[in-house]
């Protein structure tokens, strides 16, 4: 049940806020995205056919600021609840915090515009995420599901506070690849966030969650299919950040393993994206930040889904973690433990059958040009590589049974050397025994 100070007219004014402002601003932002060249040109790696603008991460940026006026005039005029206020435990900064966002969103239009090296937009990401720790956005300690008591972070919280910062950025930029994609899952992921805040009584993470819903509402207008205006990562990595900014906001400064689970369920579909990815190139031996068509989206338009059908089976998949995190929330423990192992195992299933943990792409020597290659599954040299590490694999399968017999027949040794040790000896002592009775 909503707390009882919650005022619908409250929230729904400063979503309204949010959808008003980036609505309207979207498109001076396409225009001043190409003057500024920062246009998403057609490419073998890029679905869209024609040059789309990016960028439009900075009119969800002002949409938000433009829900923090509101909700500021409102507090002031008309008595709603102060989103200003911190948790008890917590003491936050929330000017700094701001300036969190003011560098996340910079270092995105920054990368939409000059395409920054991935050290440098790291680097972006890593010191915005410790002005956030800074201003007091931290867990201290965290319940030991192991034990009663709680395990006390001290300085470690700020390193795992920006870590996961971080990751929570890139999750929402990883699996921003078609129209329509980012901004819905961030709008289910944030309005399931707000339920939760309201629950909990956190008016902060509630004012900033359903902004965020109202801008990525504003923002499908123009971003679902055909899209006419991409977020870029301007876009991606706010949103990432700012649901990872409200998932810290919904807990306490002790935080229990279920308070941070939910976050992590309602994120699951693109944690679950990032994760593939990674264990995809390291199994093809390429390096992790390099671009592949090996999404959760890219394998549903190779299934014969077109954009549209493929980016609502994702907000379906979406809609179901949510509505199980928020189940999660209001159960016992035997009933959330349930809940998370039929989730994990359907998701996982649902990855197992996009095959979402198969490389594609592979090294490939071309003796033409003497070089290492990157081959994709339209080049005839992609099949090759995957026969070559199916035989390789045969080998070693057929090494270690070679082992496993050849140590089998040294055990069998072993037992039958002792067997007739033990033999001798009990023949010894019979011997033995019959000696001294005569």
């Amino acid at each position: 049940m909503p707390t009882p100070d919650f005022n619908i007219v409250h929230y729904l004014s400063v979503a309204l806020a949010a959808f008003v402002a980036t609505y309207l601003l979207v498109p001076v932002v396409k225009r001043l995205a190409v003057r500024l060249d920062a246009v998403d040109y057609p490419s073998k790696r890029r679905i869209n056919t024609q040059p789309i603008p990016r960028m439009g991460g900075v009119a969800i940026f002002c949409g938000l600021a433009a829900a923090l006026i509101v909700q500021v005039a409102g507090t002031l005029c008309f008595g709603w609840p102060s989103a200003l206020i911190p948790h008890p435990s917590m003491e936050i900064d929330y000017r700094l915090l701001g300036v969190s966002f003011l560098l996340i969103v910079v270092t995105g239009a920054l990368d939409d515009v000059r395409s920054l090296s991935p050290k440098k937009k790291l680097a972006g990401q890593i010191v915005a995420a410790a002005v956030a720790a800074a201003s007091g956005l931290t867990i201290g300690r965290i319940v030991n599901p192991f034990a009663p008591g709680e395990l006390e972070l001290g300085l470690l919280a700020y390193p795992i506070t920006i870590v996961y910062l971080v990751a929570f950025a890139n999750i929402i930029n990883l699996i921003d690849g078609i129209d329509g994609l980012a901004a819905g899952v961030s709008a289910i992921a944030s309005v399931t966030m707000f339920s939760i805040a309201v629950l909990v009584g956190r008016v902060d993470a509630a004012a900033l969650s359903i902004a965020v819903f109202g801008a990525c509402l504003a923002f499908l207008r123009y971003n679902f299919h055909p899209a006419s205006v991409f977020m870029g990562d301007s876009g991606s990595l706010l949103l990432g950040f700012s649901l990872g900014t409200v998932s810290l906001l919904c807990v306490s400064r002790t935080a229990a393993l279920t308070s941070i689970l939910i976050p992590l369920i309602v994120a699951g579909v693109p944690i679950l994206d990032t994760l593939s990815a990674i264990i995809r190139r390291l199994r093809g031996h390429v390096s992790i930040d390099q671009a592949d068509k090996g999404h959760i989206h890219h394998r549903l338009i190779q299934e014969g889904f077109d954009q549209r059908q493929a980016v609502l089976l994702i907000y379906a998949w979406c809609i179901l973690l949510s509505l199980g995190a928020v189940v999660i929330n209001q159960v016992g423990v035997e009933t959330r433990v349930v809940i998370f192992i039929v989730l994990l195992v359907c998701s996982a299933g649902f990855a197992t059958r996009l095959h979402l943990f198969e490389p594609v792409l592979r090294h490939h020597y071309n003796p033409e040009t003497h070089e290492d290659e990157l081959v994709g599954p339209d080049d005839p040299a992609f099949e090759e590589e995957v026969q070559a590490e199916r035989e390789e694999r045969a080998e070693k399968r057929e090494e270690r049974r070679e082992e496993l017999r050849h140590l089998g027949r040294g055990l069998i040794d072993i037992a039958e050397r002792r067997g007739d040790a033990e033999s001798r000896h009990d023949d010894d002592e019979g011997d033995a025994k019959g000696g001294s009775g005569v």
